[in-house]
């Protein structure tokens, strides 16, 4: 299995809905694979992974709505389409608490599963846009020298150059030789942008102005 490619990952006890469910989307172009049970999806899984899960409720060990908070401790993001042949109020909300795109009984129709699919794989696009877009910048912030690394944290505090000067013992016009470089490396056009851009780029427990 290729890093990158969306694939749909169907979990479930039953050979022949796993099969069915299988065959089914690959006639219709999606990528899938199969897995008979929680565990065996969990023991298999790799964090290069990227697509939905689509599990039934109902499986040996753990089910289908605890693989979905199992997967999310590990900090993984796929969407989960839940199924299930036993549908009642409580697990549904449980599925949905977790962020489970959609919650089907058993006979589902195939293009209302299709559907929710689609929109999974919207979602993971996204997500992996979004994630493509974080590692760009975080890419910039390590052009940045330790200098110019201090000289922005104290831009975020909403310090000004003069104010910056003071605190890092240079002068106010070093501040902006700085100040110049680091939206050059960063590609941001003002201070206004600046912040955005470190402030998007924070880590957690970071201290924020």
């Amino acid at each position: 299995m290729r890093a990158g490619e969306l694939t749909v990952f169907v979990v479930d006890d039953d050979a022949s809905v796993r099969d069915s469910i299988a065959l089914m989307l690959g006639l219709a172009g999606y990528r899938t694979a199969v897995f008979a049970d929680a565990e065996a999806f969990l023991s298999a899984w790799n964090s290069s992974w990227t697509g939905c899960v689509v599990a039934d409720v109902k499986l040996p060990g753990q089910s289908g709505v605890e693989l979905q908070d199992a997967l999310r401790r590990r900090g993984a993001a796929l969407p989960f389409v839940i199924i299930t042949a036993h549908g009642d109020v409580p697990t549904a909300r449980a599925a949905f608490r977790s962020q489970a795109v959609d919650f089907l009984e058993k006979p589902f129709d195939h293009d209302h599963l299709r559907a929710a699919i689609d929109i999974a794989f919207s979602l993971e696009e996204r997500r992996l846009q979004r994630d493509d877009s974080r590692r760009r910048d975080a890419d910039k912030l390590r052009r940045l020298t330790a200098r110019e690394r201090e000289v922005l944290d104290q831009a975020v505090r909403g310090l000004h150059a003069k104010e910056i000067a003071i605190v890092l013992g240079i002068s106010p016009r070093t501040v902006e030789v700085h100040k110049t470089r680091i939206m050059e490396k960063l590609d941001v056009r003002n201070v206004a942008e600046l912040v955005r851009f470190a402030l998007a780029t924070m880590p957690p427990g970071h201290d924020e102005p």
